[in-house]
């Protein structure tokens, strides 16, 4: 069961990682504000995986006080970084909103999504 513990971290912490990459990836070498934007939100995601993967608590119980669950008082998960990640969406999702919005102005002013493009153009 351990060996299964062990594989599963590995599994989870990979997977954050590799999002990460992908995001970092697609906002650092894609042209298109949207593929940017896109890129930007999956490196988000994953940096939110990792945050709880790196929270996680085996055998951990809700940190929810109650009669009877005083044994497992010790055992507890830390709700911080799952406040936090909740929190971190709710702002991701305010900034792709507002990112969106800038390349819909992009867009109507300049007739095009690709960032090499727009930069040619001087005022």
């Amino acid at each position: 069961m351990e060996k299964y513990l062990n594989i599963l971290n590995i599994a989870i912490y990979g997977s954050a990682v590799l999002l990460m990459l992908i995001g970092l990836y697609g906002a650092l070498t894609k042209k298109s504000l949207i593929k940017i934007v896109l890129g930007l939100s999956i490196l988000d995601s994953g940096v939110h995986l990792l945050m709880i993967a790196i929270g996680y608590l085996k055998d951990g119980t809700a940190p929810i006080f109650s009669p009877g669950n005083e044994d497992k008082m010790n055992i507890m998960v830390d709700p911080i970084p799952q406040a936090l990640v909740l929190t971190a969406i709710v702002i991701g999702f305010g900034v792709t909103a507002v990112a969106l919005s800038l390349v819909i102005r992009l867009y109507r002013h300049h007739n095009t999504l690709r960032i090499d493009e727009i930069k040619k153009l001087k005022w």
